[in-house]
């Protein structure tokens, strides 16, 4: 059985990566587990034809923080990745533990720029503890899986999908991301750079 642990071991340097794939970096902002870090990039190396790598973490100014809704806007840590890019990315991913709101939004679980070249997911609300559950390391991986996926998804051009188990589908609730698939249907297929089987 695939752990969490065991996917994390299972990432391998660029180096080992085909020649003239994209690259994209995963970049922690605030603290992250490198475990976790390191096993979601391990799974979108084998879902993409990319380079996946794990950046050096950007710290979060606590000003970014609103005071009242104990939330940081999410375009804000877009605007925090634009600024540090790593000059090797292609893309570049934030990944985060704060909880992320957007402008007439509660909560988002990323956001991405459409067409652009940064985008961020909030582990926050993907955390069982988040709802009084008992902790699933495998299942928050799944969920970072789908979240990653679908923002990368909107970097690539695409937009939501009316299909409900597709990645690019919309989630209203964490129901919605449960529901869905970690990859996406065949008509937004033609936005990923997808690895063939046994490639």
């Amino acid at each position: 059985m695939d752990t969490v642990a065991n996917w994390a071991q299972r990432l391998h340097p660029a180096q080992h990566q085909p020649a003239g794939e994209p690259v994209l970096v995963l970049v922690p902002l605030g603290e992250v587990a490198p475990e976790l870090l390191g096993a979601l990039a391990a799974r979108l190396g084998e879902l993409l034809a990319a380079q996946v790598q794990v950046g050096a973490p950007l710290p979060v100014p606590a000003s970014g923080l609103h005071p009242r809704r104990g939330q940081y806007l999410a375009p804000d840590l877009l605007r925090l990745l634009r600024q540090y890019l790593p000059a090797q990315a292609d893309l570049a991913l934030g990944v985060t533990e704060l909880d992320l709101y957007a402008p007439r939004l509660n909560f988002v679980f990323g956001q991405a720029e459409l067409g652009g070249k940064v985008g961020v997911i909030s582990l926050a609300r993907l955390r069982p503890g988040w709802y009084r559950q008992p902790p699933d390391p495998e299942l928050l991986l799944l969920r970072a899986l789908k979240e990653a996926v679908h923002e990368l998804g909107h970097l690539r051009g695409a937009e939501h999908c009316p299909r409900p188990t597709c990645v690019m589908h919309f989630s209203h609730a964490l129901a919605d991301t449960d529901h869905k698939d970690y990859r996406p249907c065949p008509r937004c297929q033609a936005y990923y750079p997808l690895r063939r089987p046994g490639g």
